[in-house]
């Protein structure tokens, strides 16, 4: 068996962080084996090196190894791609096709973001973990597969089961042996030789002599957050690298590459936000109807109590608050005749009042001998609908039309992805 540090030269590897030795350790400890192995870990952390080495090192390693982005595959084809389909089993079908888990029989299949898969492939997989067996889209028959599953996510899993967007039994098979790695604000001694690392390869492939950061700016780059992690700190050297043409690297130089470098403080960022629906929107809705509902009770009562007294003055005086925050005003700003003819007006003018009970009220102003007839209409009280597929259906109609079509660009306006609003224009059949 291969000790640690010849593996991390084999696979490129910098690093001796503690939690990064512990993993691969792991790595090399179940590749002998044929469990199943989940990759844990932030995005950009580099889990993609583990499967790699476990396939290298197990008795597979003569035998096919398929990655697949499970993310990056459209629902609608996601079960075509993994298990293949027959001829003729949907349009577009004109010959029967392997999937990977036919064309990997014998060796090892890497599903990265296996969070990201749709729950109707999360059955067929299971069965796969289960007893080997698949059937293609399409056809009836079972088929056997030898193929060794090592899965990789960021997303948090058991947020997922319980919110019933991942299979709590296809977890524990994934996870027979858990491999967490960690970020890399987590590893501050490997953030400088990582840099070097990618400073000196960048000037090998551009041609140019390699970048060199000063004390004060490897103290920054210690100090930086790193949300992207490994992938986002070779992208920095890379753009350095080309750039710069000092090729001593200052604190201000190094400053201007790293955005946000002044929010160093850990985040703290909501474990309830959901992706892929609209709980933001659906909140905003709920207030906004709930408000209004309030007001239009408000309102009714107001409208009674004058139905009721017939006294302008003593409802205003018995409604001060009430009347000022729906008016804005105090009810001593408002003449009497300035306070009905909002209520007019405002409340109810007769042109909009539909569906509603017509009273015809009489008020007597000691001034004058003559009644003046105002038309008031008891609101009755009806439930608002409150469909939310209406509204969802709403909203992304919005986000198409202002767009131009363009559903990727649509789908970052609604904040959901893109294989979420493929699912829901289907849905809907927009």
């Amino acid at each position: 068996m291969e000790n640690i540090q010849a593996i991390k030269q084999r696979f490129e590897i910098i690093g001796n962080d503690p939690k990064l030795n512990r993993a691969l350790e792991k790595a090399i400890q179940v590749a002998p084996t044929d469990i199943s192995v989940l990759v844990t870990g932030e995005s950009g952390v580099g889990k993609e090196s583990i499967p790699k080495i476990i396939h290298a090192l197990s008795h597979r390693k003569h035998g096919k190894y398929i990655a697949v982005n499970c993310g990056a595959i459209p629902e609608g084809t996601i079960d075509s791609e993994l298990f293949g389909h027959e001829k003729g089993a949907f349009t577009g079908a004109t010959s029967t096709r392997e999937g990977y888990f036919e064309v990997a029989d014998g060796g090892t299949i890497f599903l990265d973001e296996v969070g990201e898969l749709p729950l109707t492939t999360q059955v067929r997989l299971l069965r796969v973990l289960e007893n080997g067996e698949f059937i293609k889209v399409g056809s009836s028959q079972v088929q056997k597969t030898n193929v060794r599953i090592v899965a990789a996510t960021n997303v948090n899993m058991f947020e997922a089961i319980e919110k019933g967007r991942f299979r709590e039994d296809l977890y524990y098979r994934l996870s027979t042996v858990e491999i967490l790695l960690p970020p890399l604000r987590e590893r501050k001694e490997d953030i400088h030789l990582l840099f070097r690392k990618f400073s000196s390869d960048f000037a090998h492939k551009y041609k140019m002599p390699p970048i060199k950061l000063d004390d004060d700016a490897v103290q920054l780059l210690l100090r930086y957050r790193w949300s992207g992690n490994i992938r986002q700190l070779r992208n920095i050297a890379e753009q350095i690298s080309v750039l710069e043409t000092n090729r001593n690297i200052s604190l201000s130089a190094l400053r201007s590459y790293l955005p946000d470098t002044g929010t160093n403080l850990p985040a703290v960022v909501s474990e309830k936000k959901a992706e892929g629906d609209f709980s933001n929107e659906r909140e905003i809705l709920y207030k906004v109807l709930f408000d209004m509902k309030s007001d239009l009770n408000d309102l009714k009562k107001l409208t009674m109590e004058l139905m009721q007294n017939g006294n302008t003055s003593k409802v205003q005086e018995s409604n001060k608050g009430l009347i000022q925050r729906i008016y804005g005003n105090s009810p001593a700003e408002d003449n009497n005749h300035n306070f009905e003819e909002r209520i007019r007006t405002e409340v109810m003018p007769p042109q909009k009042i539909s569906h509603a009970t017509e009273t015809v009220i009489s008020h007597h102003d000691d001034d004058d001998d003559d009644d003046d007839h105002y038309l008031f209409a008891e609101t009755v009280e009806e439930e608002e609908t409150l469909r939310l597929d209406e509204k969802e259906v709403e909203l992304i109609k919005k986000a198409l039309e202002r767009n131009k079509g363009k559903r990727k660009a649509a789908a970052d306006e609604l904040g959901i992805s893109e294989r979420t609003l493929y699912r829901k224009i289907k849905q809907y059949d927009l």
